[in-house]
């Protein structure tokens, strides 16, 4: 560690670590010594997990503020408009890792879907194995599972002391998702699958040599890492962790969410203000439901038309194949559409597998993964998991906002965006992504979609449970709303399945404020393209707003409203 704090002070030393000012022509070197410094900070290795060490975050912490210090003296009037973005992003990043620290984030290394323990499986999927080192350098990284998860595991004791847990009511069953990391054979665990088909390049006695040590690994470390860190949870976290749902409860609880509302949603907005909004698209949704309950002719009350879509076998698939054909022939439908709305499409494809199964009993019902790779596909994943919760009247609004046009394509592009540099292409902010993502959903109307009325209300309730986020969300973490209530409240107003519905109220309970990003984010879009619309007229083309929308990747809402407003006045010149 002492190394690695002596190598970034250089850094800050190279970088110029005065309280000058930075030149608006030395921004760009500027802003490269910066982005390699937080990757240095982030401590990515083939060979090893990150160091969690008290000191070592300290450090971090303390470097990250002194950057942040440094960029804001930048007068931002004298950059280019890139350049405006770039230092936006970066400040956007900074800010958040600090405050992070602040808040004590790190005390809590998990959600009610998954933590470290369960994203380590990802090393094997993200590993890239060409050469025979690769494998070995995937073996000394297995070997420091162990103390990796020991150092989480301490700073979970720390949150425990502190009352900065999760709630108790959203960590049932999670205990059995640890184990799904413990096999009973070597062959069998998640981290031996490089090791079980030989490769060309490597010889069959260092094979050999290499699959007898990823067993001994397993059996000797990780499962014991693993059953460890299952004791812990068992007899000392779910035992000890808070009773109370609300992220208010925390110490500086009613900050950090204020502190996370704004980051998620890169807006200046209070808890009452997104209450009310939601409340209000809730209304409306809700009215727009009720017309196509009234067009199939269905004789009942709301609740009674939800129980029948919930219930009734037509709606689902009978096989998990059955699930993933239906989102993949969707899928093929939306490329041949996507021409007609985008000027620009990614050449990175994509693929359609089941989520993990050692995840998906407590997992959302569909996600992207992107790629960072050009050897490798991105892929959408569908939540194959008891299958009579997830109904195929959904699969329109998830694949479009999982996968085209939705996280896929926007994704996609901001990587292949050669131009723009390495920090930009790998961007992400919620309010952007996830307000892309259900912007989506909705243009799956212009596109053709929807046309089966249960399909049309599908959208329609993926519409309300975003909207009902904003409602349940700030209820639970500022208003005093329990569990029951928020849980009652996405079940009346949705045709999400109960198993879906209480996953999703567990997942906002443990990640305070982020599901207020996809509707906040979707409605500042819409609000743009009609502005764009009505200002433009016959000479507004959606092909160019989209490119407008997407061109520079990722950014926050405040930049994306400045770029439209921009291309509004260009195009309005004569």
């Amino acid at each position: 560690m002492r190394q690695k704090f002596v190598f970034f002070c250089i850094a800050l030393l190279i970088a110029g670590c005065s309280s000058s000012s930075v030149k608006p022509t030395d921004f760009d070197q500027f802003a490269n010594q910066l982005w390699q410094a937080e990757k240095d900070l982030d401590n990515r290795s083939k060979t090893s997990l990150p160091d969690l060490s008290a000191e070592t975050l300290s450090a971090a912490h303390q470097q990250r503020q002194q950057w942040l210090n440094r960029l804001e003296q930048v007068d931002v009037a004298t950059l280019t408009e890139q350049q405006q973005i770039n230092h936006a992003i970066l400040h956007y990043i900074l800010t958040d890792a600090i405050s992070e620290y602040q808040y004590g984030a790190h005390l809590i290394p998990l959600t009610a879907e998954s933590g470290f323990h369960s994203n380590l499986a990802f090393m094997v999927s993200g590993t890239e194995f060409k050469t025979s080192q690769d494998y070995q350098d995937y073996l000394t990284k297995l070997k420091t599972i162990p103390a990796y998860m020991q150092q989480q595991t301490d700073w979970m004791k720390q949150g425990l002391a502190k009352g900065m847990t999760q709630p108790k009511a959203v960590l049932a069953g999670f205990d059995e998702g640890i184990l799904a990391f413990v096999s009973k054979t070597p062959e069998q665990n998640v981290f031996y699958r490089p090791f079980t088909q030989k490769p060309e390049f490597v010889d069959a006695g260092s094979w050999t040599a290499m699959q007898t040590e990823a067993k001994q690994i397993v059996e000797q470390q990780l499962n014991p890492a693993y059953q460890q860190f299952y004791q812990f949870m068992v007899q000392q976290y779910l035992p000890g962790a808070r009773d109370s749902i609300a992220a208010s409860e925390w110490p500086q609880g009613r900050e950090y969410y204020q502190n996370r509302l704004e980051h998620y949603t890169t807006l200046k907005l209070t808890p009452e203000q997104v209450h009310q909004t939601g409340l209000d698209e809730v209304a409306r949704i809700r009215a727009e439901m009720q017309g196509i309950i009234n067009q199939v002719g269905f004789k009942g009350s709301f609740a009674d038309f939800i129980q029948f879509l919930r219930t009734d076998p037509q709606f689902y698939a009978k096989t998990p194949t059955d699930l993933l054909k239906e989102a993949a022939f969707i899928a093929k439908k939306v490329d041949a559409e996507s021409p007609k709305y985008f000027k620009t499409l990614p050449r990175t494809p994509f693929g359609v597998v089941p989520v993990p199964a050692e995840i998906a009993p407590k997992y959302t019902t569909g996600r992207y993964a992107g790629t960072s790779r050009d050897d490798r596909a991105g892929f959408y994943w569908v939540n194959t998991y008891a299958l009579d919760r997830r109904p195929l009247y959904e699969m329109e609004a998830l694949t479009l906002h999982e996968a085209v046009p939705g996280h896929h394509l926007q994704i996609a592009l901001a990587r292949e965006q050669a131009s723009l540099p390495e920090y930009r292409r790998n961007f992400y902010t919620s309010a952007f992504g996830e307000g892309w993502g259900l912007y989506a959903e909705y243009l799956g109307i212009e596109m053709g979609f929807y046309q089966d009325p249960y399909s049309n209300f599908g959208r329609l309730t993926y519409e309300m449970w975003r909207a009902a986020r904003l409602v349940v969300d700030t209820g639970m973490h500022t208003m005093g709303w329990s569990r029951q209530q928020a849980i009652d409240f996405l079940a009346s107003n949705t045709a999400l399945s109960m198993h879906n519905v209480t996953t999703e109220i567990d997942r906002y309970i443990s990640w305070p404020a982020q599901a207020l990003s996809y509707k906040l984010g979707e409605l500042t879009i819409k609000k743009l393209r009609k502005e764009a619309e009505q200002q433009l007229g016959n000479s507004f083309d959606v092909r160019e707003f989209h490119e407008v929308v997407l061109r520079n990747g990722s950014v926050p809402l405040a930049i994306l409203e400045q770029q439209v407003a921009h291309y509004i006045q260009q195009k309005k010149r004569p």
